[in-house]
């Protein structure tokens, strides 16, 4: 009996999600929908977002298994997953299809209902919280099934939740694997402007090389391009420009302005966007031009601001559909061969990103900094524990899938347990994992809050602010005691049953123990004894609980997820009344260390000025006004407080805090304000 290619991708499936639950200790649909939940971050899919299980049995179900809410909270996903752990390949029917989504809309429904009857340790009760607020103020919600079987029927035809449009997709393991096979990092985008628009988009060119890459100009309408942004999300934007936007990007107030005051002057005051295709049809237009029908393999990597801020202005406050009519961008579109893709857009992305410095290897797996912590840990022997004679390995795993692989590539099942015996599955390291590592012990768990995608953004944005630092041995014994510190927190939380909100009580502990001692934990003596000490341990089970009951009552009627993710939270937190035990402080300075704190960068310096200008009573008068005209947003007003109480107290913002105060100063003077 043969042995086809799917069965050995849907082995090779199976290996990564084993290896994934070995190592988190967790159920394997659970892995398998956290490995479905990256890949989909990965491509743009999926805002990152969280998962938790949910089921009820009877005549009408309900099951999810992961959910997430964009930045701007106009887009709510809801995950449903299918799961088995067998080699043989299944297919669920039309009829199996249809329960699943049925059962997850059914979810969807209910989960005001479900947050007020569950109780607060049931795992899914923060989930059911957070889509309770979500899911009514959503412009789009999204239903999605997981599966590792395959499925030929299309799903059902969706019908709206809250009065909210709703689309349904599916991820098989058909789906899965053209995509991990094709070698690119997202599914092709095909926009026909012929449905788009009822008509081509005229063009001039092709100018360039043949064979090379062919170069058009053209003209988008704003609604057109919104159109686009509005089905297609961060997909559109080309991988390293949605990373860049994602983890620093805000929406720029000075388009908002244009759109709003002066939309006849759109064109002369934007710089247009930058695109990437593999392939247009052309059609011959009535005045004897030519426009563009269809693109395909659409990616835009520069302007994604423009094309992002668009839409916000669209559907921010309230939906407005004629708010761009009479708005043009200008477009430059470079045609690629499909065959030089994976070459030359990168190269595009970066020369056309060169005025905010967005590299290829900014947000990649072959940056210096992760080939060289690879290298250190298969290198690396770790000091046996418990009393063993045996001692093992940590295993960074730079890209998905690695740890999965070398167990792959052991020919015997002998070899492959001595390997799993050298590298245990609990001794794995994720780049996403060191990321929150990182920034936990950097004392930013609201950052750590955001996800795993976007803290890795956050970490390499920082990291390339450091191009001076180069991992070493130190370096990476401090990056184990850190895993070792995080890991055996996230086992006191789960042990504790406090309910919702783990992953964010994990982050707020370990980041206050950075708080609280200094940094002085003694990172050393994690690394020698590969385990935490009593006195640290003891002091893990007493800050957890304390600082669960505060995130919760600190957020009042706020989304307690939302609300963990704003550094109002942590300073809250800090406030927390605790001295540490000396045992836990390092008796000699930490060797190795990697600073990631904020540093006061010329524009914060600038920005310091102007905030410095403005006392406690002009950040009240910047409060109360952007209340009452909604010029400000809710973020925005808790940066006016946050900066009116800290110039009572004579306390001194972060460089964060004065960029965002300063931006607010714009605001207010581009519409007039005065005498603040």
């Amino acid at each position: 009996m043969t042995t086809s290619a799917d069965d050995v991708f849907l082995a090779e499936v199976q290996r990564r999600v084993l290896a994934d639950a070995e190592r988190n200790a967790d159920i394997q649909p659970v892995a398998f929908t956290d490995y479905m939940r990256s890949i989909l971050t990965d491509t743009g899919d999926l805002d990152d977002g969280n998962t938790a299980f949910f089921h009820t049995d009877g005549r009408l179900p309900m099951s999810a298994s992961g959910y997430a809410v964009s930045e701007d909270g106009g887009v709510v996903d809801l995950l449903v997953t299918d799961y088995e752990p067998t080699l043989k390949i299944r297919t669920l029917t039309k009829p199996q299809v249809a329960r699943h989504f049925a059962s997850l809309h059914r979810f969807a429904l209910k989960v005001e209902e479900l947050t007020e009857d569950l109780e607060e340790a049931f795992p899914a009760w923060s989930m059911c919280s957070d889509l309770a607020q979500a899911l009514p103020n959503a412009e789009r919600i999204r239903l999605t099934l997981l599966t590792n079987a395959r499925v030929k029927a299309g799903p059902p035809a969706a019908s709206p939740i809250h009065d909210v449009r709703v689309s349904h997709h599916v991820w098989d393991l058909d789906r899965l694997c053209r995509l991990e096979r094709s070698g690119r990092a997202r599914e092709p985008i095909t926009v026909d402007f012929t449905e788009q628009q009822g008509g081509p988009l005229p063009v001039l060119g092709p100018k360039g090389v043949a064979g090379d890459y062919e170069a058009y100009l053209l003209l988008i309408p704003g609604a057109v391009l919104a159109d686009i942004y509005e089905e297609h999300g961060p997909r559109l934007l080309e991988l390293n420009v949605r990373s860049f936007l994602q983890a620093r990007g805000k929406v720029n107030q000075g388009i908002q302005k244009t759109i709003r005051e002066e939309p006849h002057r759109f064109l002369a005051y934007n710089n247009g966007v930058s695109m990437t295709a593999s392939r247009v049809e052309l059609q011959q237009l009535p005045d004897g031009g030519r426009g563009i029908a269809r693109i395909h393999d659409l990616q835009i990597v520069n302007g994604g601001q423009t094309t992002a801020s668009l839409h916000y202005a669209r559907v921010k406050p309230r939906r407005d559909d004629t708010v761009l009519d009479g708005i043009n961008v200008q477009g430059k579109l470079s045609v690629v061969p499909e065959e030089n893709l994976l070459e030359l857009v990168p190269l595009i992305s970066e020369y056309a990103n060169s005025q905010n410095t967005v590299k290829t290897a900014d947000f990649s797996a072959n940056h210096p900094f992760h080939i060289e912590l690879q290298r250190l840990s298969r290198t690396t022997l770790a000091p046996a524990a418990d009393g063993s004679q045996h001692s093992t390995r940590w295993f960074y795993e730079r890209a998905r899938g690695q740890y999965a692989d070398a167990i792959a590539n052991r020919r015997t099942p002998a070899e492959q347990r001595e390997f799993k015996a050298e590298h245990p599955p609990s001794q794995v390291i994720k780049k996403t994992d060191l990321a929150k590592f990182e920034l936990a012990w950097a004392q930013r768990p609201d950052l750590v809050s955001l996800g795993a995608e976007k803290t890795f953004r956050e970490f390499m944005l920082r990291l390339n602010d450091r191009p001076e630092f180069r991992p070493d041995g130190a370096y990476f014994e401090q990056v184990v005691a850190k895993a070792i510190l995080f890991q055996r927190t996230e086992q006191a939380v789960r042990g504790l049953q406090l309910g919702g909100y783990k992953s964010q009580v994990v982050a707020y502990t370990v980041a206050l123990l950075s708080k609280k001692t200094a940094q002085q934990i003694d990172l050393g003596r994690i690394w020698k004894a590969q385990d935490l000490s009593d006195a640290l341990s003891e002091a893990v089970l007493t800050l957890a609980p304390r600082i669960h009951s505060e995130l919760i009552s600190s957020a009042g009627t706020a989304n307690v997820s939302e609300w963990a993710k704003k550094e109002a939270a942590w300073q809250t937190i800090q406030k927390l009344a605790w001295e540490p035990d000396e045992r836990v402080i390092a008796r000699a300075p930490q060797r190795g260390s990697l600073d990631l704190e904020e540093k006061w960068t010329p524009d914060a310096k600038a920005a310091a000025l102007r905030v410095y200008e403005h006392n406690q009573t002009g950040w009240q008068t910047l409060l109360e006004w952007g209340t009452s005209t909604k010029n400000l947003s809710m973020e925005q007003r808790k940066i006016c407080r946050a900066l009116r109480d800290m110039n009572v107290k004579n306390t001194i913002p972060t460089p964060s805090m004065m960029i965002a105060g300063a931006e607010i100063l714009d605001i207010a003077d581009g519409a007039g304000l005065e005498n603040y």
